[in-house]
């Protein structure tokens, strides 16, 4: 068997399509102007800027004037809390245990200046409880933060009962929807969030572009200050390409979906149940609440670095369930709050499909998984004192 090229690691970053590169080009060269200029070239830009954020509220049920262009989901996240918490002085703040770092750091930072937070656990399929949520509100709790989809498991949070959960205690609620724009369908208009984040590269649009959707009437204080704009929440000069880029992309995802979805469920289903008639291996996540191209697994006894490495060499690329990449023998956050030991925890890979991905990538997969398992496990110290 053939070497090939598979890249399932769409949940770290997506290739740019080929037209919203297209769409970025001319704003690199001949339509160069600053937006915020008064002659004709900046005029021009101006409106093609402004044509990208209507394009990018349209397509997410939004209003214009709700969408601000951020560096990326990091800095959305940032704003969001950040600015919520400047506003507010004071008090609490509800998120869950899994949330991405760009979530969960500004949070333990908010601790160091005061705030209280509430770090809600998950069940053993990494979903958050109404009940929990309810039951952790206090007096002078004003913002409530959980992602939409949690990034390694793939697992679908409850975000309208959330949100309407929050609106019925009048409190704020974020979400990351990071790993969620553009991959299944999404409207504001019926979503109850106030605040949420989005990353273009995330759905095959440029890196170093995202949005802050903020829902017209919320008022947050800005982090930075030094220009006019996006209404001064984030001033400075604006990325016309990326912004440009970003809409083309998330209009063109939208535009896909449900078809998109659907495809990539079957292509998810099809790897997940290859996967689990190898022995020892653990799905983690839900089962059916869960992202359309996300699969993580635990193979038990051996580790996911290993894994990794292995894939790589025949051309597969995936990502692991631990941080050991990172310096750390902590295994993932995520993994150890739905309950799994530390060893289960080092074993797991997730694999995230998207774009591009055909069944002959899943079936590829599928057949060099069960030899590179079987050598690893015969290396592994573990599995021999195991028995």
């Amino acid at each position: 068997m053939s070497k090939k090229n598979v890249y399932m690691d769409h949940g770290a970053t997506t290739p740019v399509r080929q037209e919203a590169l297209e769409a970025m080009l001319p704003f690199f060269t001949e339509l160069y102007g600053n937006p915020s200029s008064l002659h004709a070239q900046g005029r021009d830009v101006r409106k093609a800027f402004e044509e990208a954020r209507r394009i990018t509220a349209a397509s997410l049920g939004a209003e214009p004037d709700e969408i601000y262009f951020t560096s990326g989901g990091t800095e959305s996240n940032n704003i969001a809390l950040r600015g919520a918490a400047k506003k507010q002085g004071s008090g609490h703040i509800i998120t869950s245990s899994i949330e991405h770092h760009a979530v969960l750091d500004v949070c333990k930072d908010l601790e160091k200046q005061g705030f209280t937070v509430t770090y809600l656990p998950v069940d053993q399929f990494g979903l958050v409880s109404l009940e929990d949520v309810e039951a952790s509100i206090k007096p002078d709790t004003f913002m409530i933060s959980v992602m939409a989809a949690n990034n390694e498991v793939g697992t679908v949070q409850p975000v309208s009962e959330i949100g309407e959960l929050a609106a019925k205690h009048g409190i704020l609620f974020h979400t990351d929807a990071v790993q969620v724009v553009g991959q299944i369908p999404l409207n504001l208009k019926e979503l109850n969030v106030d605040f949420l984040s989005l990353s273009a590269h995330k759905f095959n649009g440029p890196k170093g572009i995202g949005a802050l959707y903020k829902r017209k009437g919320v008022k947050i204080d800005p982090l930075y200050h030094g220009g006019g704009q996006e209404r001064k929440l984030r001033p400075g000069t604006e990325n016309v390409p990326g912004v440009v880029g970003l809409s083309k992309a998330l209009e063109l995802a939208v535009g896909e979906l449900p078809q998109k979805a659907d495809a990539l469920e079957k292509l998810r289903d099809r790897l997940i149940e290859g996967l689990m008639e190898i022995d020892d291996v653990l799905l983690n996540g839900h089962r059916e609440k869960r992202l359309p191209g996300n699969i993580n697994v635990s193979f038990q006894y051996i580790e996911g670095e290993s894994v990794l490495l292995s894939l790589d060499l025949q051309g597969v690329a995936a990502s692991s369930g631990s941080a050991c990449s990172s310096g750390s023998l902590d295994p993932s956050h995520v993994l150890s709050a739905i309950g799994l030991d530390h060893q289960t925890a080092h074993g797991s890979i997730r694999f995230s499909l998207g774009r591009g991905n055909t069944v002959e990538d899943i079936d590829y997969v599928l057949d060099i998984m069960p030899p590179i398992v079987e050598r690893l496990r015969q290396m592994s110290p573990v599995r021999k004192e195991g028995g």
